[in-house]
């Protein structure tokens, strides 16, 4: 049970890394279809970034009073519900407020798996957990580059909010291997 959990860890923290280069991947096309400037991406970064931080300074409390699967799941079904709202977005500040759910995701799951892993395994599982973070931002330009050859950026985000959809379902019937 203790390496199907860490396995489950290692692959929610590919969950983390997924999204993260998919905006500089998708931006050059997401630009064009807003006719926004190439600066904009800067915003959209920023709103992400200012979810992250909140929800990682935020994450101690937060993590106290629901625990850490908790706080998991609903931190991955927060990004896959919020690159869901990019594939569907029309205007320029749809995506911003779709950044928001994205960065306090993002941020809650980064600051209670790390907790999670100090307190309840070795230090080397730590370095292997930042390293399936790697994996996913590896991954996912592959998968956009993929979608803008065959498809669209709004699929390419969709397809990997479908991704991280699979992993909400993962960790949900993982609930009982976690230690409270």
């Amino acid at each position: 049970m203790y390496l199907l959990l860490l396995a489950v860890i290692y692959l929610a923290f590919i969950s983390l890394g997924l999204p993260d280069s998919l905006l500089g991947a998708a931006w050059p096309t997401i630009r064009s279809a807003f006719d926004v400037p190439l600066s904009y991406m800067g915003f959209v970064s920023m709103i992400i970034a200012g979810g992250t931080i909140i929800s990682g300074l935020m994450s101690e409390r937060i993590t106290k009073r629901f625990g850490t699967r908790a706080v998991v799941v609903v931190s991955v079904l927060l990004t896959a519900v919020a690159l869901f709202g990019f594939s569907t977005v029309s205007k320029f500040y749809q995506l911003c407020l779709w950044g928001i759910p994205y960065g306090l995701g993002a941020g809650a799951i980064d600051a209670a798996l790390n907790n999670y892993v100090a307190l309840h395994y070795s230090s080397r599982h730590m370095s292997w957990l930042h390293c399936f973070w790697g994996v996913g931002t590896i991954v996912s330009p592959y998968i956009m580059s993929f979608a803008l050859n065959y498809a669209s950026w709004s699929d390419g985000y969709r397809w990997v909010s479908f991704i991280q959809f699979g992993i909400v379902v993962i960790l949900a019937v993982s609930l009982p291997l976690w230690k409270v």
